[in-house]
């Protein structure tokens, strides 16, 4: 047998070994987050740059917080305003108290000149009810002290909400990164002015990154959850890399194959989408092509 008979034999056995080992090819994507302004503000400051790798709850830009600033300072000062209202309950009536012991003590005395037969019982009777009546009185200032007191109480408390709101309105002020990821796009420049809900930039996880491909139903019966499979990418030509994936998702229902993903039996109409967490060793792109093989 020739040298190029040879030849020919192997990469035809390769050609052949590839096919049999082939089972889905699709595309990769990642978590993406598109990052918007909470708040309605000048961007006074901006450090957002495409390819920035950011980290959680890293801050990267701050709207303006001037205005939040001042009405929170306003709403501390109502606060103590309205505590100045509260009034002294103590004070208010240590005066009545001050009766009421004189009273006590008037009826003490009267009781013991009734026993010495040295005051009749009708002075008795006055002593007693005299106390009574101060000590209704008593009750019903300090009743109208006490929802006085509630009053302001629940004033204070409203204040104290609308603090924790400015609060939470000057926090959303600070423009964080909310995952570790990549700046794939910014939409903001420091100076200009943003409303709420506009997009200032969009984020990705590329350290954890997914290969979305479609199977047939000849093929879904091999696979199941968290079954770890290979992926292959095209590094050149005629070289390849090879990464250990794991299933995370399998489709319960079938599709027909999506125009922009092919498999290599033509003849199955219908497919299921799956997909393959892969770890990013910094070579893997969003929509490159990756092949899933066993």
């Amino acid at each position: 047998m020739s040298i190029g008979t040879l030849v020919c034999a192997g990469l035809m056995a390769s050609c052949s070994n590839d096919k049999d080992n082939f089972i889905a090819s699709g595309s990769f994507e990642a978590t993406e987050v598109i990052v918007s302004a909470e708040q309605s503000g000048r961007l006074m400051a901006w450090n957002v740059d495409e390819g920035n790798l950011l980290k959680s709850q890293e801050q990267v830009g701050l709207i303006d917080t001037t205005q939040l600033y001042l009405k929170l300072l306003q709403i501390e000062k109502n606060i103590g305003v309205t505590r100045t209202k509260a009034p002294d309950t103590n004070v208010q009536v240590a005066s009545l108290r001050e009766q009421i012991a004189n009273a006590v003590r008037e009826r003490n005395r009267m009781e013991n000149l009734v026993k010495a037969r040295a005051a009749n019982q009708k002075q008795l009777d006055d002593a007693t009810d005299r106390v009574k009546v101060l000590q209704k009185q008593l009750d019903a200032q300090l009743s109208t002290l006490n929802k006085s007191n509630r009053g302001v109480n629940e004033e204070s408390s409203a204040l104290q909400v609308q603090i924790a709101q400015m609060q939470d309105m000057l926090d959303k002020c600070h423009v964080k990164a909310p995952i570790d990821g990549t700046v794939l796009a910014n939409y903001a420049e420091q100076g200009e002015f943003v409303a709420a809900g506009k997009p200032l930039f969009k984020l990705a996880d590329m350290g954890n990154i997914f290969l979305r491909a479609y199977v047939t139903s000849d093929q879904i019966s091999e696979l199941k959850l968290n079954q770890t499979v290979k992926v292959r990418v095209d590094k050149g030509a005629k070289e390849s890399r090879l990464y250990n994936g794991r299933i995370t998702w399998i489709s319960d229902k079938a599709e027909f194959t999506p125009k922009t993903v092919l498999t290599r039996d033509e003849r199955a109409n219908q497919v299921y989408a799956m997909k393959v967490a892969v770890t990013n060793d910094g070579y893997l792109k969003i929509g490159q092509y990756g092949e899933i093989v066993k």
